[in-house]
């Protein structure tokens, strides 16, 4: 085997996401692999979700490829480093050369090279992956590549920035023939229902939310041609039946225009399929929404992250907290489930802020809602404003940007218990009309939350 690429995400490693059992394919990977078989380049893919690493291990010693190329993101950053270091270390691998891409790469490289790897691309993977192997199995000069980085004398050297795809229908869809998809489809048929596979239809977002990376497509706005996105729809749903689709982009409805081009091509193609998205409020308006629910939507996501004003505008969300309850509450209206995205402990949160976010929570009434502790991420906006307030800075290579910690209104164990009460008050809310057992079992948990929360300011 000359090329071999993989990731190390190993599902039944990571206890939340077992427990969540919503696991999906590594598109990336996959629209490399297409990219690399359009241009005739020998590869295979190991496919690590449903896998072990030890599993991932025993391959790479038996195929014995030449290049190693593996997806690296906050998740599997710890299993990727491990993995690197063994295959450097031990003969039985036969010293393959290691290329990392993902988005924890860009803002990293030096901690990654030195960790043994041989090249990083940065930014987009298909056109530097291709490139960079050819030269690589060619034995030819790799210094000129746009969008690399690697080592020189104990140096970082970093190539020219690569230029964005522009045109992204010179892209062949994921190469989904690599792997074996039916574990994913009967995963999701099993613990939910119904199975659920991913489409892409967009890179970058042009938005400056101070939290979010863009480390890999920047802050731009691509998309694929609506024909050709339908097109992959019909095919996904001829080879593999999926009961509903997620499309993975960013603000799935940042533009109208393509929104229209795309209801117009469903309809004239007579092809219609379920479907969740992402988006923002203020990009739906009650003529996108009523597409939306034509084109099979039956959940949108609505980012607001908070229900304060004063911290989405800390955070340049640049929407106003009442525009995303509307857009919450028509989704509703229309018979579609509505989700938003929840993020307590931002620099300058303070109690009044959390109680407004309750507020909007309860009178938005989203079907679902997600909540985490924000975590700041090397590159960001965030990042950069917090780095001189860095409290906890765990061991590079057996951590993640999750674990670090910096100066926040009030102690991180406040905010860890923020996170509970929240979701317990909610529960007691919704519960209260119909089962009052259950409702007060949540209040009085809401209620020790609360208390801890006053004793850990």
């Amino acid at each position: 085997m000359k090329i071999l690429l993989t990731h190390s995400y190993f599902l039944n490693e990571d206890e939340k996401e077992a427990k969540i059992m919503k696991p999906y394919p590594p598109l990336g990977l996959l629209y490399i692999s297409a990219y690399l078989k359009e241009h005739q380049l020998e590869h295979s893919v190991f496919d690590s979700t449903f896998s072990s690493f030890k599993e991932q291990l025993d391959y790479i010693k038996e195929q014995q490829p030449k290049i190693v190329a593996i997806y690296t993101n906050l998740m599997t950053k710890i299993n990727v480093i491990k993995c690197v270091k063994l295959l450097k270390q031990h003969p039985d691998y036969g010293f393959p050369k290691i290329i990392l891409g993902g988005p924890d790469i860009t803002y990293n490289c030096e901690n990654y090279l030195k960790t043994g790897a041989d090249y990083l691309i940065i930014g987009e993977g298909e056109q530097s992956m291709l490139e960079l192997s050819e030269a690589i199995l060619n034995h030819k000069e790799t210094e000129t590549i746009p969008g690399i980085a690697f080592l020189k004398n104990s140096k970082v050297i970093t190539t020219v920035s690569r230029e964005k795809i522009k045109d992204l229908s010179i892209l062949p869809i994921p190469n989904r023939e690599a792997i074996d998809l039916h574990p994913y489809l009967t995963t999701w048929k099993q613990y939910h229902g119904k199975s659920s596979m991913t489409v892409s239809t967009q890179r970058g977002c042009p938005y400056t939310c101070k939290w979010c990376s863009t480390a890999v497509y920047g802050q731009s706005y691509r998309r694929r041609p609506a024909k050709l996105v339908v097109e992959e729809l019909k095919l996904l749903k001829e080879t593999y039946n999926p009961d509903a689709i997620w499309f993975v982009d960013d603000v799935f409805t940042v533009s109208h225009k393509w929104m229209k081009e795309f209801h117009n091509e469903m309809r004239a193609q007579n092809f219609k399929i379920p479907f969740e998205c992402i988006t923002r409020a203020e990009r739906l308006t009650d003529d996108i929404l009523e597409i939306l629910k034509d084109l099979g939507c039956f959940r949108i996501w609505i980012g607001a992250e908070s229900g304060s004003q004063k911290i989405i505008e800390a955070m340049d969300r640049r929407v106003d907290v009442d525009v995303v309850k509307s857009a919450i509450q028509k989704t509703n209206a229309l018979g579609m489930e509505s989700g938003t995205f929840i993020m307590i402990g931002y620099p300058g949160e303070e109690e009044e802020d959390i109680k407004q976010t309750i507020n909007y929570l309860k009178e938005a009434s989203p079907t679902h809602f997600t909540i985490t502790l924000a975590y700041p991420i090397k590159g960001t906006s965030l990042y950069n404003e917090i780095q001189d307030n860095i409290i906890t800075q765990p061991d590079w290579e057996t951590s993640t940007d999750r674990d670090i910690d910096f100066k926040r209104t009030y102690s991180r164990n406040y905010y860890n218990y923020a996170l509970k009460y929240i979701v317990n008050e909610l529960a007691f809310h919704r519960n209260m009309p119909t089962n009052k057992v259950k409702a007060f079992k949540h209040k009085s948990k809401a209620l020790i939350a609360n208390s801890i929360m006053q004793i850990s300011k």
